[in-house]
């Protein structure tokens, strides 16, 4: 399963429950003090960062991961040089607003009964509580147990680097600003009611078979190095993109977002407003790539990280 940009905020409790059962996805560890020392101060530069200019000033977009490791969580030196140079945040998501707009959405229409038992079952050997199916569309479903099973390799999505920014942000009063809605997520997540079935069965064999570790451990460690060319390729290693109901459904999810996100971004940059956004690292590939839209927008974009 691809990761799903909602799904990071629903981890966060998640990461917090522990079971005795040793199938279960290990608890998150948190850092000691001498640890988050240590990172604080030498933590190298990850992922990718462009300088993005137009209309005599600057901002910046940081190609993120909504998972990381414990240590990934602090800013390498390019990304702190972006933050001093900006005042506002800007994100897909702010995770604030997840909740409420959740609570107030119609309700989808029901899996078919086998498959609705074949995904409680694949939540229960999560270890996520029950009572969470009846309030999560499918594909969310399918996308926290994807997450969940990021844990046993070390990976959290309360390490992504968005929710260090966020974390930082609100830490010094800094404004954050969504670019999106929970509406358009879930309308940009959301497969067609006829595919709907296909895509959440497709997730559950990929987790029942165990193919979902291997894909997101080379995410992590190809975004880890920012290498930009692997990752563009990710449609072709993912093993979620090899029906035509996943390539529509990742196609939908990840480029027909980037028009309206560098919109906003340029919108937002054009008030005058000094941005760093963190925006997921797929949304740099592809023909619709933010790079390539925001320079077609007449923005000057240089590429700062990797480092060239």
């Amino acid at each position: 399963m691809n990761l799903r940009p909602l799904t990071r905020c629903l981890l966060l409790w998640a990461a917090c429950l522990g079971s005795a059962h040793a199938a279960c996805p290990p608890p998150v560890a948190q850092p000691s003090p001498e640890q988050v020392a240590t990172w604080t101060a030498r933590a190298p530069d990850r992922g990718l960062l462009w300088r993005i200019s137009k209309g005599g000033h600057s901002s910046y977009l940081f190609g993120s991961l909504h998972m990381g490791r414990a240590d990934w969580a602090y800013p390498g030196p390019a990304l702190r040089a972006a933050w001093a140079a900006t005042e506002v945040l800007a994100v897909e998501l702010d995770p604030a607003d997840v909740g409420p707009a959740l609570a107030a959405l119609p309700q989808e229409a029901p899996l078919p009964a086998p498959l609705a038992r074949q995904l409680q079952a694949q939540w229960a050997a999560a270890c996520l509580p029950a009572a969470a199916l009846q309030s999560l569309p499918a594909v969310l479903q399918l996308s926290t147990l994807s997450l969940t099973e990021a844990r046993r390799d070390g990976f959290d999505a309360a390490f992504g680097q968005d929710l260090m920014l966020m974390a930082w942000a609100r830490a010094e009063g800094r404004p954050v600003q969504s670019l999106e809605t929970v509406q358009e997520q879930l309308d940009a997540l959301s497969p067609p009611p006829g595919e709907l079935a296909t895509v959440v069965a497709s997730g559950l064999q990929q987790l029942r078979r165990g193919q979902v570790r291997a894909p997101m451990r080379k995410l992590a460690e190809v975004w880890s190095r920012g290498d930009l060319k692997t990752l563009a390729d990710y449609p072709r290693w993912c093993g979620c993109a090899d029906t035509p109901a996943e390539r529509a459904w990742m196609t939908r999810v990840n480029d027909g977002r980037n028009g309206p996100l560098a919109a906003r971004i340029s919108a937002l940059h054009g008030a005058g407003q000094r941005l760093l956004v963190a925006v997921g690292a797929l949304h740099m590939t592809g023909p619709q790539a933010l790079p390539r839209l925001l320079a077609a927008e007449g923005f000057t974009v240089e590429a700062l990280l990797p480092s060239q």
